[in-house]
């Protein structure tokens, strides 16, 4: 039996406007954890999609090796047969749907025309057991967090019978403490044989878990390396990606002024808006002044989201008391159109299902928050709309052959480029960027961290809202910490640590199940 379980040699794949796969070689060994990583757009995604049987058989060259086995997969369905298994960054679970349900779906026990309800429920419990689930197979999905899900789906593989788990981006929506559950599991899956090849833009966590790294850049096996044998540090791995060094993660802001106070919230209160009895935000006060980055930091379920949600046009929320001044002035702001004639954008943590409309051109999408900039007497003007999109394109570095493209067609960290060139079209005073980098590559990163910075030596106010504590560190001016719908702590950018970021939370923690225990 050969040491490798897959060998994809010479792959290559053609789409009409770009090869996002140029002769790619990559080799996997049995019973590894072997990470690929790569910038954007460097053709990891479209690599696992080949492996997969998402493009099928005949639309790429090349052989994919599984087993010792050249296989012919022309549909997920065939990979799946083998034992392949592929997790998706977007989680594809059905929210109204019960645990069990979910991971049977497609695949359900019983007969034709008649479910075994009681073996699916059964055979569900035994693979939640393996992943350290000790919810009910019949609980609803909607009602379990993130973390939670994705252990789901975790479950569901394993109840695939998968000997090869594809993990893409499995933590980009997990904070650090279950993100390290996630990676140990991977790791105690390997002590029992299990293969699985991870996608991550998180460097230190491929550094923690991964025994073989594959870099691709631009389409194009850069080179593997090996834990043990050669470098895997942050910054040889950050350089092999994006071709060049980069010297600080995090760029320096020169010479911004901070002046008066932009935004003011006062004792905020919001319920949430299917379960009204439940408060989400608790009597929260905070404010952000002109050319400041503000960061808010918090555990997942903390409540940042609806925090920002329900300050934009109460999109989230019922029940929502408190006060909102803009330049001092006391604002209502009871939809999103009122908010961003008042100076306010949102830029959501879900650019895929809430900030952009993937089936419309790049052009379309840039213009959307700001139609009156390109409209004579109530027509779009398409020549308009072509040239700030284009504009915004050069500005923003935005690789795309052309902006009349579908945006569906763009790598995440281009898309979420379109997404912020959508708000600053219109030109806020206040941006509150909810989790502007996640799952986007290291490069792609520090060029929206420069746009960040841009944006504040313009004058203009920015929230941050991110789980990535160093991120939060590098790149706010304050912090204010939120755990359950509270603010828990203020800290300066001198001041502050991940450690005390953490222990305040954590003492917040320990304070509040001693109220509920009194």
């Amino acid at each position: 039996m050969s040491d490798n379980i897959l060998e994809m040699r010479g792959i290559t794949k053609q789409f009409p406007a770009t090869r996002a796969l140029d002769n790619v070689n990559f080799v996997v060994k049995r019973g590894s954890i072997h990470a690929l990583v790569g910038e954007n757009g460097a053709g990891k995604s479209t690599l696992m999609k080949i492996l997969s049987g998402l493009w099928p058989y005949g639309t790429y060259e090349g052989d994919v090796v599984y087993e010792g086995e050249i296989c012919k997969f022309n549909k997920i369905k065939d990979s799946e047969n083998k034992g392949i298994v592929i997790i998706h960054q977007e989680l594809a679970l059905i929210p109204y749907m019960s645990i069990g349900e979910n991971m049977f779906l497609g695949n359900e026990k019983g007969k034709k025309f008649a479910i075994d309800w009681e073996k699916t429920h059964a055979e569900a419990t035994k693979y939640l057991k393996m992943v350290g689930l000790s919810e009910s197979s019949k609980t609803l999905i909607k009602d379990i967090g993130v973390g939670k899900q994705q252990l789901v789906e975790i479950a569901k593989a394993l109840a695939k019978n998968a000997r090869l788990m594809i993990l893409d981006e499995p933590t980009s929506s997990l904070n650090e403490e279950d993100s390290r559950a996630l990676l140990d599991m991977l790791l105690q899956f390997k002590q029992q044989g299990m293969t699985s090849i991870i996608i991550s833009h998180k460097i230190n966590e491929i550094s923690y878990v991964a025994d073989d790294i594959t870099i691709l850049r631009d389409g194009k096996t850069i080179e593997t390396l090996t834990k043990g044998v050669d470098d895997i540090s942050e910054d040889r791995i950050i350089r092999g990606m994006v071709g060049r060094e980069i010297e600080d993660r995090f760029p320096k802001r020169h010479g911004v002024k901070i002046g008066d106070i932009s935004l003011e919230v006062d004792h905020w209160n919001v319920y949430h808006p299917i379960y009204t009895e439940r408060k989400i935000i608790d009597d929260v006060s905070f404010h952000v002044r002109q050319g400041e980055v503000v960061g808010f930091s918090g555990l997942m379920g903390a409540g940042r989201t609806e925090l920002a949600m329900s300050i934009f046009g109460r999109s989230y929320g019922t029940e929502i008391s408190g006060t909102v001044k803009i330049h001092g002035k006391e604002v209502k702001l009871h939809s999103p159109r009122q908010a961003i004639d008042a100076g306010l954008a949102y830029v959501t943590e879900d650019r895929k299902v809430n900030g952009l409309i993937l089936s419309n051109p790049i052009s379309v999408n840039t213009t959307l928050a700001n139609l009156k900039g390109v409209t004579n007497h109530g027509v779009i003007d398409k020549d308009k709309e072509l040239k700030v999109a284009n504009e915004y394109k050069e500005k923003l570095r935005t690789k795309t052959p052309s902006v009349t493209l579908n945006v569906s067609s763009l790598s995440g960290g281009n898309m979420q480029k379109v997404l912020l060139s959508k708000w600053m079209y219109a030109d806020p005073d206040i941006l509150i960027l909810d989790e502007p980098t996640r799952g986007i590559d290291v490069g792609a990163k520090y060029e929206i961290y420069c746009i960040i910075n841009e944006l504040v030596a313009a004058g203009k106010s920015v929230i941050m809202i991110s789980s990535e504590l160093p991120e939060v560190l590098g790149m706010s001016d304050r912090i204010y910490v939120l755990n359950e719908g509270r603010i828990v702590g203020e800290f300066a950018r001198e001041q502050a640590s991940q450690e005390k970021i953490m222990a305040r939370i954590l003492s917040t923690d320990s304070a509040v199940k001693e109220k509920k225990q009194s």
